[in-house]
């Protein structure tokens, strides 16, 4: 019965049915608009950023979500973690519809949001004090808030930082600080909003580990927000939005084999697709099949082999 239920979504182009996998959050119809007040007008302007916006995310998945500024990729990731209210549709994390105020606190223990800046995060006067903040919210003994403040630091290398001043660490340093403290709170998901925007190449190659190791170790499922294509390009899934809405979903593989597609949405391919989609375009017959450095050299080389 499962697997009929998997054919028949896959046919009405509906999100394959993961049966080995629980739905942790979901997006029903989501539609978000906010309203401008203007003093010479007596009725505000509205403005809609989400429109018909449908979506799964499964428990221990690493899903990317994509989008030009203004596509409402960050809107989106607020709405998944209650921060916002939907103006229309519905959002379910757990089962528990985040427009429900009875629901917000065990929502809030579900999925936790790390921001672009983490200076907006940080709070303490020295690391160890912000990483326990979120456990101390949450009401928990002191006993339990400094085991999870150790492991929270620990599953971010953070370890030796744990006394240092927030003000004296690298800007990659200090995102993982903020993640450790979302981390100690110990939801089953993290949403990141463009964690790595403000890092140079280094902190972001950090955080990404960082981010990577939680959700391949310990099973956290991310939802990870960015424009950084190489960021994303081993995800389990990749939705793409454009104009409030969901242009493209789909495995990375399949977003790239629809170059095309994707580009004509202001987007930029990882540096790899990107090589392979430009050798095509100037003639090379590479086929679709290549899409990795291994099958893309053995390629090259079985043409230099026929040329000689």
């Amino acid at each position: 019965m499962v697997r009929l239920v998997a054919h028949v979504a896959s046919l009405s182009g509906v999100t394959e049915y993961n049966e080995e996998k629980m739905k942790l959050i979901e997006a029903l119809n989501l539609v978000f608009k906010y309203k401008t007040f203007h003093s010479d007008e007596e009725q505000p302007e509205e403005t809609t950023v989400l429109e018909d916006v449908s979506l799964t995310i499964n428990q221990g998945d690493f899903v990317g979500i994509l989008g030009h500024n203004g596509s409402g990729k960050s809107t989106l990731a607020k709405q998944l973690t209650a921060l916002l209210k939907p103006s229309g549709g519905a959002v379910y994390i757990k089962g528990m519809d985040s427009a429900s105020p009875e629901h917000l606190i065990s929502i809030r223990k579900t999925a936790g949001m790390v921001f672009q800046n983490p200076d907006n995060q940080l709070i303490g006067n020295i690391v160890e004090e912000d990483v326990a903040f979120g456990p101390e919210n949450l009401g928990l003994a002191p006993e339990k808030i400094w085991q999870r403040v150790t492991e929270a630091l620990e599953a971010t290398g953070m370890t030796a930082y744990r006394m240092a001043s927030p003000s004296a660490l690298s800007g990659g340093q200090k995102q993982r600080i903020a993640i450790s403290g979302i981390l100690a709170m110990e939801p089953e998901c993290i949403v990141l909003d463009e964690p790595t925007a403000m890092l140079d190449p280094a902190g972001r190659e950090e955080v990404k580990k960082a981010i990577f190791r939680l959700n391949r170790e310990k099973n956290i499922t991310i939802i990870y927000i960015t424009h950084h294509m190489d960021e994303i390009k081993d995800a389990d899934y990749l939705y793409v939005m454009n104009h409030g809405k969901i242009a493209m979903e789909g495995k990375p593989q399949e977003i790239w084999s629809r170059s095309e597609e994707f580009l004509s949405l202001g987007m930029r391919l990882p540096f790899l697709q990107e090589l392979i989609y430009r050798l095509r375009q100037g003639g090379m017959m590479i086929p679709e099949h290549v899409s990795t450095e291994k099958e893309l050299e053995q390629y090259l080389q079985n043409c230099l082999h026929i040329q000689k």
